[in-house]
């Protein structure tokens, strides 16, 4: 059976989203990033509620959501696995752009950025460059 330390979800509760989108999000995320793959089982809503101390129903709210979207499939009394990934081929693709992001991070870390104005940054640049996309 595939292991579930793929995925370590982490729960901000300022940030203003919701805990079972939160946790929707960052499994996306790990399925785009290939740290998830067809096979690889979820961690059990016990060991999310373990390591977050979030409801369990919560937990369960998220991984039904992923299952409505198709990318999971729980299987009754074995756990809740990946089903399809999301990001391709791409995701191979991506180390130089990786280290591009990672250089810069690294710059702007240095210049004094903290972690959050690092995040709002890249946030507006990315909205701004994709809002062109929508226009056309």
């Amino acid at each position: 059976m595939a292991e579930s330390a793929a995925v370590e979800y982490r729960i901000d509760r300022r940030s203003g989203v919701s805990t079972y989108l939160q946790i929707v999000q960052q499994t996306k995320q790990a399925l785009r990033l290939g740290l998830l793959e067809p096979g690889d089982r979820l961690p059990t809503a016990r060991e999310v509620v373990e390591a977050t101390a979030i409801n369990p129903n919560t937990v369960l709210k998220a991984y039904r959501e992923l299952e409505r979207e198709g990318l999971v499939e729980a299987r009754r009394g074995l756990g809740t696995f990946v089903t399809r990934t999301l990001g391709g081929a791409a995701a191979a693709d991506d180390a130089p752009l990786r280290a591009e992001l990672a250089d810069w991070t690294r710059r702007a870390r240095a210049a004094g950025l903290e972690k959050d104005d690092v995040s709002a940054l890249f946030t507006a640049v990315l909205d701004r460059t994709f809002e062109g996309d929508r226009a056309e």
